[in-house]
């Protein structure tokens, strides 16, 4: 495998520069001081500020845009042999890295490597991290699977000290990587066009908490089911965060929860027993609770002082598309986007809406891959109940083009016969109209999933 080492820069081309991690990597690259260059299908935001960074990006994948001066070129798992860049590469003997592999090499050159795992909450819980070393003067490197306003963006470029990163379990690509400190938030189902069953999953958590050297520190919720199958045989250090019960005492629980008129709760973090610290959080659901305990277990391993920990979780007001408080519309109706796609993921998001001060909760949802809407099909029909009234966008195939017999029509269809109102439309002008005559003033609207259904809400603010 080729190796990147910072001490010796070289000329580095991503192919699909414009994804949300790929761009975070291309800037820490080329701030080292790489020659970086990449493609993507068509301009964005993204795109633009890479080109602010000096990078050079093509549009369209082409097989001239790849030059025999290259030294090596990253791609993500989106990107098949077949693609022309793929091919240009191959032919002039270019080596490869995926966008996992150079992400653990990145990892290689940091004091300490943090890397936040599990099926929901990574983006979050990462920007709490983030935050926290923020406010200890750390000078953190940080890539994001989201935008953090804190930093400005989804990249933060700091020094060598500490590395902060989602992992991701899909295609195991966080097995390519190096942590010193690992998180696993939880572990579910998902992703089933890869794994083979929950078992398959869980086997690829347990390698990755493997991965830790023996002064490296595991941090995994104590509810996750045959917790032992993930810590027994550790070399390195484990705490445990979560849910407090009869059967299960975590490292680090919360009690007295009181939760204010926006959802938004205040708790009393307990470590081992013993009351530890009191914090108020500015973002809403007991999901964050969590990910706040597993947050200040991270920072009371790195020996940063528990009053920094609760005032930067109190700063911290989330990032985009997680809960994100956009406005109002339609003489009252408040706005949240979320990126809510499993149906464990839409559970708490609608928990934190009930909290809220509110006539009634419409959810637009679009169902992410017709692989995931067909393995929770009644799981995410009986989770969206949780409404008062839900419409349905399109399914967004992304990867996928075999449709397997599903359809947001019939999404619909499970819902309703559950009794909650549910409508179906096949556009979103559609659904903008149906939205502007029917949502009332008090209302709550969600906008949710992981496709393009933010643009739903973005056309109807300010009408």
């Amino acid at each position: 495998m080729y190796a990147i080492d910072f001490s010796k820069p070289v000329k580095v081309y991503f192919v699909g520069i414009g994804g949300i991690s790929m761009s975070g990597l291309a800037v820490i690259l080329k701030r080292a001081g790489f020659d970086v260059a990449g493609s993507d299908r068509d301009r964005s935001e993204v795109t633009a500020n890479l080109e602010k960074e000096g990078i050079k990006v093509f549009y369209g994948q082409k097989e001239e845009n790849i030059s025999d001066d290259i030294d090596v070129v990253v791609f993500t798992a989106a990107i098949h042999p077949d693609n022309p860049e793929y091919r240009a590469t191959e032919r002039l003997g270019i080596p490869h890295l995926t966008r996992a592999e150079l992400l653990g090499q990145l990892m290689r050159n940091y004091g300490t490597s943090i890397a936040i795992s599990g099926t929901h909450g990574k983006t979050t819980t990462t920007s709490m991290i983030s935050e926290i070393l923020l406010a200890e003067d750390a000078d953190p490197t940080i890539t994001v699977g989201g935008m953090l306003p804190a930093i400005g963006g989804n990249i933060r470029v700091g020094g060598r000290g500490y590395f902060v990163t989602e992992a991701c379990e899909y295609t195991n690509s966080f097995l390519s990587f190096f942590p010193d400190i690992a998180l696993i938030l939880n572990v579910e189902e998902d992703h089933l066009d890869f794994f083979k069953d929950l078992d398959d999953i869980r086997a690829s958590f347990r390698k990755f908490a493997d991965l830790l050297p023996e002064n490296g520190t595991l941090i995994i919720n104590a509810q996750i089911e045959n917790l032992s199958y993930f810590t027994d045989g550790l070399k390195c250090n484990f705490l445990t965060f979560g849910k407090k019960s009869e059967n299960v005492t975590p490292d680090y629980y919360a009690e007295n929860v009181e939760t204010d008129a926006l959802g938004n709760p205040s708790f009393d973090i307990y470590v081992k027993g013993e009351k530890a610290v009191s914090v108020k959080l500015s973002v809403p659901g007991e999901h964050n609770i969590l990910n706040a305990l597993a947050a200040c277990a991270f920072a009371d391993s790195v020996g940063i002082d528990r009053s920094v920990t609760a005032e930067a979780l109190g700063r911290f007001e989330g990032t985009d598309r997680r809960f994100q408080k956009k406005g109002r519309i339609a003489g009252g109706v408040t706005l949240i986007d979320d990126y809510a796609h499993h149906p464990t993921e839409i559970r708490a998001t609608m928990k934190a809406a009930q909290a809220m001060e509110k006539k009634n909760l419409w959810v637009v949802f679009q169902p992410h891959t017709y692989s995931r809407t067909k393995a929770f099909f009644d799981d995410f029909a009986d989770a969206l109940s949780m409404a008062d009234k839900v419409v349905l966008a399109d399914i967004y195939a992304a990867r996928e083009t075999d449709t397997l017999g599903m359809s947001s029509k019939l999404l619909a269809e499970a819902i309703a016969k559950r009794g909650t109102e549910s409508y179906y439309f096949p556009s979103f002008e559609e659904i903008d109209k149906f939205l502007l005559k029917n949502c009332q003033e008090g209302d709550v609207l969600i906008t949710m999933g992981a496709g393009d259904v933010y643009k739903i809400g973005d056309s109807l603010i300010g009408t």
